[in-house]
């Protein structure tokens, strides 16, 4: 997609800006999916039977359970990036 020599300078602009909004709803579409899936999780794992109101256990589950979910995300994301980068040298 970086094939723009046949493009005059602003239908490169429009290109390149058409890239950076489609990453940065790719990115956007990524964090939903997170967000779903921890939500999923904790949820099956926390809250026995849903009221109107989250008592004190299960609200500190769910946090604990949020709080680990992005521990391990960030974690297995960093050991990629190492693996990648010591792949390109």
């Amino acid at each position: 997609m970086d094939n723009f020599e046949n493009f005059n300078a602003s239908d490169k602009a429009e290109a390149a800006e058409l890239q950076r909004m489609i990453a940065i709803e790719q990115q956007k579409a990524q964090f939903q999916a997170q967000v779903h899936t921890f939500t999923d999780v904790c949820w099956d794992k926390c809250v026995d039977s849903p009221g109107s109101k989250l008592d004190n256990r299960t609200e500190t589950c769910l946090v604990s359970c949020v709080e680990r979910f992005i521990d391990t995300t960030l974690t297995i994301t960093n050991r990629f990036t190492q693996m990648v980068q010591k792949g390109a040298h």
